[in-house]
């Protein structure tokens, strides 16, 4: 009798694991009926696409706006960041937190879209934004007398869907109305916290709707009584925690000098939260006084780890040309042949797997390429000889 019962379990399995392999998911014709009537009238009373099978729906790569450092955008996993999500950038004062945004304004702005500055601190310095290559023509600036009425503009202009990147400068600046039109000294326990948990409920669906990035800026704080672990912590609650796709912590880690005068600052991101790629990654870059993010340096960097760039000694090489002695001067002369830059910046992408490799052959030459020598310069000529040669035949 045991032996029957096993023999009829083993045989259930068998059954169940052909079942599976045949016909995978498989519902009872009745409840699919029911489901189909039940997602028809979900479209008709809510419009096409409200609901629907993951698989009806056509794949899609995640867009992104890019950050202005190479280093920034291979930590973030999908090359910038993404459209259509929240993104938190908070660090200590000074730190380039607004510098960051304001770079991103500028690269949305550069691919003809429409940017909007939330000016809560009412700090926003015009001359430095263009500097950094923002249209200031163009953007669209408010600034604020309270909390509410930021996120009410911002949320407005969200739901206009002409947006593409929207900056809220800072969460800290976002006072609740009650708290500007009470006395100095009233406690208001928890209204920024609540405003911003309300606020972000009604932007995040909005916000991917019309495929927006929004970039909160938030400042650091310090818990009272914390002996273990890491006193500091973010202002307006927990809320922006949650609904962030990417938080941004910003560091400035060290000063930059030209003999002894401060040019500039080293400056480390941590992704502490990533929900389109693995997070705890770090970039390291350089950002320079009254220029911002230096692109080149940038690629410099990423083009040495990936080794598109050789160094020897100070001497810096690529495919075999010496580009200049020193990381400065190397700088200097790739911002100066702006299509070599470009080029370096394109090979960093390919190698890290941002992009796919350009083909450098046409369809009927892979025999030729195929036959190549593998290595140098050498083997590019005899490949593309060979193929000019199959063309001629």
């Amino acid at each position: 009798m045991a032996q029957q019962t096993k023999s009829a379990k083993a045989a259930g399995a068998k059954a169940g694991g052909a079942a599976q392999e045949s016909g995978a998911h498989e519902i009872d014709p009745r409840r699919k009926a029911a489901l189909d009537t039940a997602l028809a009238q979900v479209e008709k009373s809510f419009g096409k696409g409200s609901a629907m099978r993951l698989g009806d729906r056509p794949e899609q790569n995640v867009e992104v706006i890019p950050t202005g450092s190479l280093a920034l955008d291979m930590a973030l996993g999908i090359g910038g960041l993404p459209r259509g999500r929240i993104v938190e950038i908070f660090g200590p004062e000074s730190s380039g937190k607004t510098t960051l945004a304001l770079h991103v304004v500028a690269n949305a702005q550069k691919a003809g879209g429409v940017a909007a500055f939330i000016d809560a601190e009412h700090a926003l310095d015009p001359v430095y934004a263009r500097h950094l290559g923002v249209d200031t023509d163009s953007l669209i600036v408010s600034q604020p007398d309270n909390g509410e009425q930021a996120l009410e503009i911002a949320d407005m202009l969200i739901r206009s869907g002409a947006l593409d990147v929207i900056v809220i400068d800072s969460v800290a600046a976002l006072v609740p109305k009650a708290e500007i039109e009470g006395d100095m000294g009233d406690s208001h326990v928890g209204l920024q916290a609540r405003l911003m948990s309300q606020a972000l409920r009604k932007m995040t669906g909005a916000l991917a709707q019309a495929n927006t990035t929004a970039i909160f800026i938030n400042q650091l704080r310090e818990k009272i009584g914390v002996f273990f672990g890491n006193p500091e912590t973010t202002t307006g609650g927990k809320a922006l925690k949650f609904y962030s796709s990417v938080r941004l912590d910003i560091r400035r880690i060290q000063t930059l000098k030209n003999g002894d005068e401060a040019v500039g600052s080293r400056t480390r991101v941590k992704v502490v939260k990533n929900k389109m790629a693995p997070p705890f990654k770090s970039a390291e870059f350089d950002v320079l006084y009254g220029e911002g993010i230096s692109k080149e340096g940038s690629i410099i960097d990423m083009a040495l780890q990936s080794n598109v760039i050789k160094k020897s000694g100070s001497w810096f090489t690529y495919n075999g040309d010496q580009l200049g002695q020193g990381r400065e001067n190397v700088r200097k002369y790739l911002k100066d042949n702006p299509e070599l830059s470009d080029e370096i910046e394109t090979k960093v992408k390919e190698a890290f797997g941002l992009i796919e490799p350009t083909d450098q052959f046409a369809d009927g030459d892979e025999a030729a390429v195929a036959a190549a020598p593998t290595s140098g310069q050498a083997g590019k000529a005899a490949a593309a000889d060979s193929a000019a040669a199959s063309k001629k035949a």
